[in-house]
C-alpha cells in the first residue's frame, strides 16, 4: 500500500468569482455600490389653491400637494433619513415674466418657509429656480418680441428669484433654466445680500429630452413648442462636461445631469471631470415607464426600482433625485 497522497483531478476553473455571490450577506458585503436614503432627494409639487392632494395621472403615486399635505410628505422624508426635498411650486395665475416665482407670497416661497419651519435641519430644503412654472408661455425665461428667450433679461429675474427663495429660508437653490451665466449671477446676488450660506445645485447638463412629458402635467406647464434653443442636444456628451465645468467656475456647489437613465455616460464623464458632488435626476418619464411596465406585470416592480437607482449611483452620481425616494428608503430599512 502506497503512502502517497493522490493528486486531485482538476475538473474546473480554480478562480471562481461566483463564490462571492453565494449568499445575500456575502453579496451585500462585497457590493461595490451602495444605495442609501441619505443619497436620495424627493422632488415634491405644491399647488396653490388646492383643497386636497391631486393625483398626477401620468405619474402613479405622485400628487400635487396642498400646503398641508406637503408638510406630511416632508416629515416622512425627514424620518426616513432622505438627503433632501426639491420643491416645485404651481401658481394659480401665470404671466409673461413669471412674477409668481419672485413674489414673497407666491406659492413656492410660502412652501419653502413652511417646510423649513417644519423640518429645520433634519432635511436639506432645495427649491427649483426657474420661471417655467410661473410663465404663461411655459418657457424658462422671458421672451423677446419675436418669441426667443432673452438670456440676459432672464438672468436678472433669476437673481431676484434666488433672493426671494433665500429670504424664505431655503438651504439650496436649483437653477434649472440653462441660461448662460445663471450660476454666476445667482451666486453674486446671494453673496451681496449676505446669503452666503445658501448653496447652488446647478442643473448643468440638462438635455432637451422626450422623457419630460409627465413632469409637464405635474407642473401644469403652459409650454408651446420646445426648449431646444437653450437645453442641450442629446447627441452631445462633451458639452455636458463643459457646462458642468463652467458652472463650477461660476460658483456651483453641486452639478447635475438631467435626465439620468438615457445619459448615464454623461454622469460618468462629469463625475470623472469634477471634484464637487454630482447629482442626477431620475425624471418623470423614467418613473412613468417603469410604473407602466410594472402595472402590466411585465417587470418585477421593486427590484426594477432598486436596480434603476443603483445604476445611476454606479454611473457616478453622489445624489439621486427620484420620485421613489421615500418608498426606496422604506425598502432599504
Amino acid at each position: 500500500m502506497s503512502d502517497e497522497v493522490p493528486t486531485p483531478e482538476i475538473t474546473g476553473p480554480s478562480v471562481r468569482p461566483r463564490r462571492l455571490r453565494t449568499t445575500p450577506a456575502l453579496r451585500r458585503m462585497v457590493a461595490e455600490t451602495s444605495l442609501e436614503p441619505r443619497q436620495l432627494v424627493l422632488p415634491v409639487f405644491v399647488r396653490e389653491g388646492l383643497a386636497e392632494p391631486q393625483p398626477i395621472s401620468s405619474m402613479p403615486g405622485v400628487v400635487q400637494h396642498t400646503r398641508s399635505s406637503l408638510l406630511a410628505a416632508v416629515n416622512e422624508a425627514a424620518e426616513l433619513g432622505l438627503g433632501g426635498v426639491m420643491l416645485f411650486g404651481i401658481p394659480e395665475h401665470k404671466d409673461a415674466t413669471g412674477t409668481g416665482g419672485i413674489d414673497p407670497a407666491g406659492i413656492l416661497n410660502l412652501a419653502i418657509t413652511d417646510v423649513v419651519a417644519e423640518v429645520g435641519d433634519a432635511l436639506t430644503v432645495m427649491s427649483d429656480l426657474c420661471l417655467d412654472e410661473f410663465t404663461d408661455h411655459g418657457h424658462c425665461g422671458v421672451l423677446t418680441p419675436d418669441g426667443r428667450v432673452d438670456n440676459d433679461r432672464t438672468l436678472g429675474l433669476y437673481a431676484e428669484m434666488a433672493l426671494a427663495q433665500a429670504a424664505a429660508g431655503v438651504d439650496m437653490v436649483g437653477p434649472s433654466g440653462m441660461m448662460d451665466g445663471q450660476v454666476a449671477v445667482i451666486r453674486a446676488a446671494l453673496d451681496v445680500a449676505e446669503h452666503t450660506d445658501v448653496s447652488i445645485l446647478a442643473y448643468s447638463a440638462k438635455y432637451a429630452s422626450a422623457f419630460y412629458g409627465p413632469f409637464r402635467e405635474a407642473v401644469d406647464s403652459s409650454l408651446q413648442g420646445d426648449r431646444r434653443t437653450y437645453q442641450q442636444d442629446s447627441p452631445n456628451a462633451r458639452e455636458g462636461v463643459r457646462e458642468a465645468l463652467l458652472d463650477i467656475e461660476e460658483g456651483a456647489d453641486i452639478v447635475m445631469v438631467k435626465p439620468a437613465l438615457a445619459y448615464l455616460d454623461v454622469v460618468r464623464r462629469v463625475r470623472d471631470a469634477v471634484d464637487v458632488p454630482v447629482a442626477a435626476y431620475n425624471i418623470s418619464g423614467e418613473y412613468a415607464m417603469l410604473e407602466a411596465a410594472a402595472a402590466q406585470g411585465w417587470i418585477d416592480r421593486e427590484p426594477a426600482i432598486l436596480e434603476t437607482l443603483t445604476s445611476i449611483r454606479r454611473a457616478g452620481a453622489d445624489i439621486v433625485l427620484t420620485y421613489w425616494a421615500s418608498e426606496v428608503a422604506r425598502l432599504l430599512r
